[in-house]
C-alpha cells in the first residue's frame, strides 16, 4: 500500500492569505483563508504595500488554523508547497519568507510552486478523475492564457492577453460605471438584470489564428459610450452596459477555447482563474462543450479565486517529480508558466 503524502500549502501573491493541507494531491483536508477585499475596496483596488502589510499579521494564524482542521502536525507533513510567482512581489516575499523557515526548522522539503499552475490544478481537486491531456482556459485578473496541459507540469501557452487581462477589464468597467471595486463580481450581478444585446460593443479576435487576447479596446469603447452618454446627457443603464461589456468578453473566451481545443485534438476543457467562478462565462461554456461533446471541468468558486489548496495540489505533482527548491529561492513577480 502506497503511503499518502501530505502537502501544507502556503498562498500568498496578491491579497488573500492562504494556507492548505493536502492529502496525495487531491483530497482537501484544510483550506483556510484570509481576504483583504474588505480594506483594499476603501482604495478601489489592491494596494501592494498595504497586502503585504496584512499578510504578515494573518500569516502564523491561518497555518496554525489550517493544521488544526486537518488534524495534523507539522512533523507529519511531507513537503512544504509555496507560491514564488507571479505576484506582487512584496505579498509573495511573506510566504515565500514563512514556508522557508517552516522548511528549515521541520526538516521537510520545499517546493516553489506558479500560481497559474495552481489555479489549473484546482480542477484536479475537483474532479477526482479528471487528468491531461485538455486545454486551460486560465482567467484572472492578472492572466488570460490559453494552455494546452498535454501532462502533469507540462504546459504549453498558445495564447495569451497582449494588454488587459479579462479581470483587469472587469474591473476598470465597474469603476466607470460606478459599481466599485471587486469588479468581476459585481459586473457578473449586474448583467443578470441587463440585456446583453443592448449595446454593441466589439469582440476582438486579433489575427485569424491568433489565440491571443486582448481587452483594452474593449475596456476604451465602454469608457467612450458612458464619456459619450454623459456629455449629451443622456440616460445610462448600468445593467445593460455590464451585460452587453460580459458578452463580449464571454463569446471571445468561449470561441478561441473550443478552437483551440479542436486545433490540438482534445476533448477536455477546464477552466481556471477568478474570473472562471463567472457565471456567463460557465454557462456559455458549459453550452459549447455539451454541443461538441466535451468534458469540462470547472472548479467552485472558492477553488476559483486565490487559495492554498490549488497550490498543495500543483506542489504534489511537482513532490512526484522530484523537484525540490534550496534556502535561494526567491519571489519572482513576472515568473512565466513553465519556468523554475
Amino acid at each position: 500500500m502506497e503511503q499518502d503524502i501530505l502537502i501544507l500549502a502556503v498562498e500568498s501573491s496578491c491579497d488573500e492569505t492562504a494556507a492548505a493541507v493536502v492529502k496525495n494531491g487531491r483530497e482537501v483536508l484544510s483550506n483556510i483563508i484570509s481576504s483583504q477585499i474588505a480594506l483594499h475596496t476603501l482604495y478601489g483596488g489592491v494596494v501592494p504595500e498595504i497586502a503585504s502589510r496584512k499578510h504578515i499579521e494573518a500569516i502564523d494564524g491561518v497555518i496554525t488554523q489550517a493544521l488544526a482542521q486537518a488534524g495534523v502536525t507539522l512533523q507529519e507533513i511531507d513537503a512544504i508547497g509555496v507560491t514564488y510567482g507571479p505576484g506582487l512581489v512584496g505579498a509573495l516575499l511573506v510566504g515565500l519568507a514563512e514556508a522557508k523557515a517552516l522548511a528549515f526548522a521541520t526538516g521537510k522539503p520545499l517546493i516553489g510552486v506558479h500560481h497559474i499552475e495552481g489555479h489549473i490544478c484546482a480542477n484536479y481537486i475537483e474532479h477526482k478523475d479528471f487528468a491531461p491531456p485538455y486545454m486551460a482556459l486560465v482567467v484572472s485578473g492578472g492572466h488570460s492564457h490559453l494552455v494546452f496541459v498535454s501532462d502533469y507540469g507540462k504546459y504549453e501557452i498558445l495564447g495569451r492577453t497582449r494588454d488587459d487581462a479579462a479581470g483587469e477589464a472587469y474591473d476598470k468597467v465597474a469603476r466607470a460605471i460606478g459599481m466599485g471595486y471587486p469588479g468581476g463580481p459585481k459586473i457578473d450581478a449586474a448583467a443578470k438584470k441587463g440585456n446583453a444585446k443592448a449595446i454593441s460593443f466589439p469582440r476582438v479576435y486579433l489575427e485569424e489564428d491568433s489565440y491571443d487576447f486582448s481587452f483594452s479596446g474593449l475596456k476604451s469603447a465602454v469608457l467612450n459610450y458612458v464619456n459619450k452618454q454623459k456629455m449629451m446627457g443622456a440616460p445610462m443603464v448600468p445593467e445593460d452596459i455590464a451585460a452587453s461589456f460580459q458578452q463580449a468578453v464571454v463569446e471571445v473566451l468561449v470561441e478561441k477555447t473550443m478552437r483551440a481545443a479542436k486545433e490540438k485534438g482534445v476533448s477536455q476543457i477546464a477552466l481556471a482563474g477568478g474570473v472562471a467562478s463567472n457565471s456567463a462565462l460557465r454557462e456559455q461554456m458549459r453550452r459549447a462543450c455539451e454541443a461538441e461533446g466535451y468534458f469540462l471541468s470547472i472548479p467552485s468558486p472558492i477553488l476559483c479565486t486565490d487559495n492554498a489548496a490549488m497550490i498543495g495540489c500543483a506542489a504534489y505533482y511537482e513532490y512526484l517529480a522530484g523537484v525540490r527548491d534550496g534556502w535561494d529561492l526567491n519571489a519572482n513577480p513576472g515568473l512565466k508558466l513553465g519556468e523554475r
